[in-house]
């Protein structure tokens, strides 16, 4: 099977669809065009949208059945490298906070591994916020991996209103088989 995307909408090209907002605080989650105001341009010219966040607490997620997605039993349990990534910025006028937290789990979606990234913090007065990747290789997690879950968000550090968070986009899951 060839390495895809397994993450729907990762650039919000479709809005907020295929994501479950978890929490939708402030003036809640927002597709804007890409740079957006006080923005940053993006290496990829085809990714042209991103998720803005707000003043209170925003995340959103998605959980990806494997089976569904067509990989079998016996090929999880080999354990494939499984990798995450994820692009976020912040504004030139405003700090952010930004979280992402990816669970790799069992059948009955208990916890076998995760990844998460906390309070990573951007300030304009004093860091180079434009757009960051992160990246996680999950390996040698064990057998009986079937879902996987992919949390991200934040929201600004000055609670002003309106859409000056954390921005996301690019998010993807890869398996390596």
């Amino acid at each position: 099977m060839a390495m895809r995307n397994l993450l729907k909408n990762p650039n919000g090209d479709e809005y907020l669809e295929f994501w479950e907002l978890t929490e939708n605080g402030g003036s809640q989650w927002r597709v804007e065009d890409m740079p957006g105001d006080c923005g940053h341009s993006f290496s990829d010219e085809a990714t042209s949208k991103y998720f803005a966040t707000s003043f209170e607490l925003c995340l959103k997620r998605q959980v990806v059945d494997l089976l569904a997605e067509g990989y079998t039993p016996e090929e999880l349990d080999t354990q494939p490298a499984v990798t995450v990534e994820d692009w976020y910025c912040s504004r030139t006028d405003c700090g952010c906070i930004y979280q992402l937290r990816v669970c790799l789990l069992d059948e009955n979606q208990e916890v076998i591994q995760d990844f998460m990234q906390d309070g990573v913090s951007l300030d304009p007065d004093t860091d180079d916020c434009s757009w960051r990747k992160i990246s996680h290789t999950f390996s040698e997690y064990g057998s009986g991996l079937r879902f996987i879950t992919f949390e991200h968000g934040g929201q600004d550090t000055k609670f002003w209103d309106g859409w000056f968070g954390v921005r996301v986009t690019g998010s993807s899951i890869t398996i390596e088989l």
